[in-house]
């Protein structure tokens, strides 16, 4: 078990530091977006914050995954980044849903491997 959990981390880690450096580096060209999910890209962008904030937290996160340091803290904070990318590659842009389920199942893989770690958010103490 181990060594399943060093192999997904390091996996999304290094996926997550490739999206978030190519983006803030330019390292590679923007796709090319149409119909609905152009619609949603526009205000994506519009919002001229929400982008550079989910990347840095794609940065924080993924650094935090490759050197194993806070790895329970970047689970909970890059889960809802998770379930956005697999919604809006299920519902907008099919073709990247098998990196969109390898993020969301192997973070989820991530928390029950560390769920000890999370028990005090989930019980009640008084």
């Amino acid at each position: 078990m181990k060594i399943a959990i060093i192999i997904i981390r390091t996996l999304i880690g290094l996926l997550l530091l490739y999206a978030s450096v190519s983006f803030f580096l330019k390292l590679a060209p923007e796709p090319e977006v149409t119909g609905n999910f152009k619609a949603f890209n526009v205000g994506l962008v519009a919002s001229t914050y929400l982008i550079p904030l989910a990347k840095s937290m794609e940065l924080l996160c993924g650094l935090s995954f490759i050197t194993g340091r806070y790895v329970t803290l970047a689970n909970i904070l890059i889960l809802p980044i998770t379930i956005n990318i697999l919604f809006i590659n299920f519902f907008l842009s099919p073709e990247g849903i098998p990196i969109a389920v390898f993020l969301f199942l192997g973070n989820l893989f991530l928390i029950y491997s560390h769920w000890e770690n999370y028990k005090g958010l989930f019980v009640a103490k008084g």
